[in-house]
């Protein structure tokens, strides 16, 4: 029975002679049965691609990055189309091209692909298709209330470690120590307190994710690269984390000297005033709110495909109806 199965989902085609042997009238039935099975098998054929593309650019969101991908999906498609169209040496170019781009990217988007797979694998689908939003009512005073802080650090010449997520949020596991959760409302006077030195919390770093203070104390991995002398702990934590993360970047405030710095894809901008600061958050920040504008577009084209689908199932059902 079983195997009766796989052969009629692998080509039901075979039944065809069958019903003929046995009753020549159901051919015309069962032709009209055939073609609503193969039009379907290619419509869910192109709804799982467009889901997979979903979450693809869900997962990425970066705006750089999604040109990327656009650029490896088009490059699919001319593949393709090469291939369909019989231009061998087009397609012969064409298909080594995208082998080699989905190598580049797998190191490239490491980080999002791990992601993915971890999602995948603890069976959070439903996850992989929701994007993740920032409040953009929020980011301004966030960002007033971190340069106020920041400020005041830098003139009292009070080390601090920042880091603030600009995605999806960072998975534990990145960070060598955790950290002590807090999840309160980011405000000057707690950045300020947790940084000063008669605290237990002052060493590590605060994770800062849309307008909460996460977790205090966490222990980041330190950069492997050289790094200048001038540098300390807190620069070189910085640098390390960031080059692991790519949705983060970290405020640095230097104990010896209380220059600025933001680091930023494991690359150090320093040294920063106040006024700088402002506008390099409020750039990044609203970067991290318009990151998801593709995937709404997405859904809805997605939503425009079902609609389309189903008006097609239904006229086709329609024809049988009347042709019967």
């Amino acid at each position: 029975m079983g195997y009766l199965w796989r052969q009629l989902l692998a080509d039901p085609g075979w039944i065809q002679s069958l019903l003929l042997l046995t009753n020549p009238d159901s051919a015309s039935s069962w032709e009209a049965v055939l073609l609503v099975w193969e039009r379907t098998r290619r419509l869910v054929d192109v709804g799982l691609v467009v889901a997979l593309t979903y979450m693809m650019l869900v997962i990425i969101g970066e705006r750089r990055t999604l040109w990327m991908v656009r650029g490896f999906i088009l490059l699919m498609l001319a593949a393709a189309v090469s291939t369909r169209m019989k231009l061998d040496l087009l397609s012969f170019v064409l298909s080594n091209l995208v082998i080699g781009s989905a190598v580049a990217m797998a190191f490239i988007l490491q980080s999002e692909f791990r992601r993915f797979l971890e999602q995948l694998g603890r069976g959070q689908l439903l996850q992989l298709l929701q994007p993740y939003r920032v409040n953009p009512h929020k980011s301004s005073s966030v960002t007033d209330e971190i340069v106020d802080a920041v400020k005041e650090l830098s003139q009292n010449r009070t080390g601090a470690l920042l880091i603030l997520e600009t995605g999806i949020p960072i998975d534990e596991r990145d960070f060598s120590v955790p950290g002590v959760r807090l999840n309160a409302e980011v405000s000057k006077e707690l950045i300020q307190t947790i940084f000063q030195t008669t605290t237990l919390l002052h060493d590590g770093a605060v994770l800062i994710r849309d307008s909460r203070l996460i977790a205090a104390g966490v222990i980041l991995p330190l950069s492997e690269r050289t790094a200048s002398r001038q540098l300390g702990t807190r620069h070189r934590a910085a640098m390390g984390i960031t080059e692991r993360v790519e949705n983060c970047i970290c405020v640095v405030v230097s104990e010896e000297t209380g220059s600025i710095s933001l680091a930023e894809r494991g690359t150090l901008n320093r040294p920063l005033t106040s006024s700088k600061l402002k506008e390099l958050l409020e750039a990044r920040l609203s970067q991290s709110v318009d990151r998801e504008a593709v995937a709404p577009d997405l859904r809805t084209l997605s939503r425009q495909i079902g609609a389309k689908v189903w008006m097609v199932m239904a006229q086709l059902f329609d024809r049988q109806k009347r042709k019967s």
